[in-house]
């Protein structure tokens, strides 16, 4: 077994106890990069250089643990000091931020070896990194297919063995459905939990930073160094963080989970809703009591949000003008058309399709109309889990609706795109924690396990993931990249 085929924790605890060496974990996940890059295409910048002086500097320690000397990836909307930071946009190709993002600070400070950032949809908008400015990212169960999105370079490069973890964001999905497709663990902290300082906003009530792993556990190990109050955000939350690590083991004997009849229906393939209800009776074997349960208004979320979201990054993306950074029309006449061509030329089509629409809902006249009535039915699907989980612990759903899909093959069908999410996007308006682990196999495509929990449930959360994920062994299977043509 080769050293980049090793957990998050099992290679914490044999750096720790000196089996191996910093640089010696670097050099294995560094020679996989470079075997397996050229087809999964997971990273935009490589900074194996500023890797190598950090693994050299931890191995000066007297003591190394936790997540010291352990390669991972940052999605490329985190910003990152003195390595650019693009959002996988021509508009921000050369931008090269002068400070992390906290959760990327946090990261660095417990010894994080960040090898480089990752491919993504332009701005985080989309389901199967399709939309990045620069280029597709492959799918390490099938190269033929999308890795899912936004964060679809993060999911691929923990899912082919490039790296042990990545830090990502989710908006709509963004984290736990790119981690469905690739058979890996993705987890959307409760809103503020995570700092979202430094992470380039696409829609600031949505928008957080969560971790992409190979395992449960290993969610909780980062979990551990990137939660916490940051006075750089004002959303975020001023709660004690646990350690999610402890009694993760404890097992989930009587934990009330409901599945909504609303997550099993229409639009839903049968292949999915098959093995996730398997994955139902395989928690009610270790000792849970599952029962249906209903969120009415989780019919409405995807209309909400694509109300919501693309109102708050018309405002967010403003400040992409050609002004102060970022790309600019240099052969404009005057300022007015530097503005227009900047805009225009430097965002790819699914960014300026959403601002057009994000301004529009806005715009005087359609504000009541479109945004105001957003909102209030975002509430509803707020009330909707506050009364689940009021007999709940948990509620468990599909992680999407399909396993990852060919690339191109929903490129022009712009509706069933954005259905993708359908799943995934009522968390978001929620705020609440959701997490995604491989839940079965469909046609030897990884199918994701979706469980979500009240407001900073994440314990539960993940002591309820790790049950199934003991229990089942689906974290085992890895894809074979070799099998597949260079």
């Amino acid at each position: 077994m080769e050293l980049y085929q090793h957990t998050v924790q099992e290679i914490g605890e044999m750096l720790a106890r000196r089996e191996v060496t910093a640089r010696e974990v670097l050099a294995s996940s560094a020679e996989r990069i470079g075997r397996v890059e050229n087809k999964i295409q997971a990273f935009i910048t490589l900074t194996l250089e500023e890797a190598e002086k950090t693994a050299r500097d931890l191995e000066a320690r007297d003591e190394i643990g936790g997540l010291a000397g352990i390669p991972c990836g940052i999605k490329d909307n985190l910003c990152t000091r003195g390595v650019r930071t693009t959002c996988a946009s021509e508009m921000l190709e050369n931008f090269v931020p002068p400070y992390d993002a906290t959760a990327v600070k946090r990261l660095k400070s417990a010894g994080a070896v960040v090898v480089g950032k990752l491919n993504m949809d332009e701005f985080a908008m989309g389901s199967s990194t399709e939309n990045s400015g620069f280029f597709p990212t492959h799918n390490p169960w099938d190269l033929t297919r999308v890795p899912g999105g936004s964060s679809g370079g993060a999911a691929a490069a923990v899912a082919a063995g490039e790296v042990y973890y990545a830090l990502a964001s989710d908006t709509g999905g963004s984290i736990r459905q790119p981690a469905s497709f690739c058979g890996v663990v993705g987890m959307k902290p409760t809103y503020g939990l995570v700092s979202r300082f430094g992470l380039v906003a696409f829609a600031s009530s949505l928008d957080q930073v969560g971790p992409i792993t190979r395992t449960v556990t290993d969610c909780a190990l980062v979990m551990n160094a990137i939660c916490g109050h940051d006075s750089m955000d004002s959303t975020s939350l001023k709660v004690p963080v646990p350690d999610y690590t402890k009694d993760i083991q404890e097992g989930i004997k009587g934990l009330r989970i409901g599945f909504p009849r609303e997550y099993f229906q229409k639009g839903v393939d049968r292949g999915v809703k098959d093995t996730i209800m398997e994955a139902l009776f395989k928690f009610e074997e270790l000792g849970a009591v599952v029962e249906e349960t209903s969120l009415p208004h989780s019919e409405y979320a995807l209309p909400t949000y694509y109300i919501i979201a693309p109102s708050e990054a018309s405002s967010n993306l403003a400040r992409f003008d050609g002004v102060r950074y970022g790309y600019r029309d240099r052969y404009a006449q005057d300022t007015a058309e530097m503005f227009s061509s900047t805009r225009a030329r430097g965002f790819g089509p699914e960014v300026i399709r959403r601002v057009m629409l994000g301004t529009y809902a806005l715009s005087s006249g359609y504000y009541e109309a479109y945004y105001l009535k957003a909102l209030k039915v975002r509430r509803l699907i707020k009330e909707d889990f506050d009364r689940a989980f009021e007999q709940y612990d948990i509620l468990i759903s599909p992680t999407t609706t399909s396993t990852a899909f060919r690339i191109g093959e929903k490129a022009e069908d712009l509706l069933t795109m954005y259905m993708l999410d359908m799943l995934t996007i009522p968390v978001s308006l929620a705020g609440i924690p959701s997490i995604s682990i491989p839940g079965g196999f469909l046609n030897n495509l990884p199918v994701g396990l979706q469980l979500m929990g009240p407001p900073l449930s994440e314990r539960t959360l993940l002591k309820a993931a790790y049950a199934f994920e003991q229990a089942t062994g689906y974290h085992l299977r890895t894809p074979v990249l070799e099998v597949y043509g260079t």
